[in-house]
């Protein structure tokens, strides 16, 4: 392997990790998913259930909006996991069950 095909190697790998590192304000739930090593239904369901803060935001591509995670929750999610389901869900659940 001669030197410039060695320098060409490092300058792609360099590319490859600079794209990894880049900080966005915000993530769609694609690359959240490409990020965390989940699958992109689980992190829209995440969204869909609060597991994860996320905002609906107009893509562009058609009458439904996309979830979106800002940067801060992509670091909470990593520092701390999920967040709790909502207590009135749990309560709503536990009385349905006492009525049946």
């Amino acid at each position: 392997m001669t030197l410039e095909e060695r320098l060409e190697k490092i300058e792609s790998m360099l590319v490859v990790l600079v794209e990894r590192q880049q900080v966005r304000e915000h993530y769609s739930v694609e690359e959240f998913a490409r990020i965390t090593g989940r699958s992109e239904f689980t992190c829209r369901e995440w969204c869909r259930h609060g597991r994860i803060h996320a905002q609906k935001k107009d893509s562009g591509r058609g009458a439904h909006a996309a979830w979106v995670i800002c940067h801060a929750e992509l670091l909470r999610y990593q520092r701390e996991g999920l967040l709790q389901r909502y207590r009135n869900e749990v309560l709503l659940t536990a009385n349905r069950h006492r009525e049946i």
